[in-house]
């Protein structure tokens, strides 16, 4: 039995010197499964259809102005939210660059609307381009020219009128700079208007609802700030309220 405990106590011994000689709670004699860190999966980037995400064109323009409609067809981050501004620029060679714009509005909250831009050169050409949302649409590129200056204006007066038919006068009037060499006076007929007869004038077209006179021989320049008239007889069940006169 003595012989038995004292082999206990060597083996004991022989342990404890063990653990000393690994070091008690060293990672020698305790050792730790290492951690892993992993990186968040990464989020593919959307998948933008195949439409323009902002496009437009020239809705009107005047001697001084160019409205341009525009059409937000696609949100972010494959499009933009309103405001969409519209810059002009001088020529096609500064419009691809963005380069000295020359004039440029603001549209309101609408994703679909025009926008006008005023105090422009009658008859001069113009190249625009959008943006929206602090950024460039590198699509859109397009021109509006500005109509040229009034030379020409024309005002109707209905006279004398019965179940059938009218009589109008139309003055023909220069309001521009030079001498008018020639002019031409347009109408589209409201109703069933059709023309018998004119005078001072020539009818150059007029077999349908729209209607094109132009000058007679003999009244054919005009000094500026001159005018002429021409009168016409109008078969019609009923005389117009008005007529809207262009003079190109």
């Amino acid at each position: 039995m003595r012989y038995r405990f004292s082999f206990l106590l060597a083996a004991a011994a022989l342990a404890l010197a063990g653990m000393v000689a690994g070091g008690v709670g060293s990672a020698a004699a305790f050792p730790m499964t290492p951690s892993i860190t992993t990186s968040p999966p990464l989020t593919p980037p959307p998948t933008c259809p195949p439409v323009l995400p902002l496009t437009g064109g020239v809705s009107t323009v005047t001697a001084t102005s160019v409205t341009i409609s525009y059409l937000i067809a696609l949100t972010p981050p494959c499009g933009f939210n309103p405001p969409v501004t519209v810059t002009l620029f001088a020529s096609r060679e500064d419009a691809q660059q963005w380069l000295n714009p020359v004039a440029e509005a603001v549209s309101g909250p609408e994703r679909f609307g025009t926008v006008t831009i005023d105090g422009l050169t009658a008859d001069t050409l113009y190249w625009f381009r959008f943006s929206a949302d602090g950024r460039r649409d590198t699509y859109v590129l397009g021109s509006a020219r500005t109509a040229p200056t009034a030379v020409c204006a024309a005002t109707v007066a209905i006279g004398h009128s019965w179940s059938g038919g009218f009589v109008a006068t139309v003055t023909v009037r220069n309001v521009g700079t030079e001498t008018l060499d020639g002019w031409r006076v347009a109408w589209r007929w409201p109703a069933d208007e059709r023309i018998l007869t004119v005078w001072n004038a020539t009818v150059e077209s007029g077999s349908g609802a729209d209607v094109t006179v132009r000058n007679a021989s003999y009244n054919r320049a005009l000094a500026p700030g001159g005018s002429t008239t021409f009168g016409m007889l109008v078969a019609a069940s009923t005389p117009p309220g008005g007529i809207a006169l262009t003079c190109p």
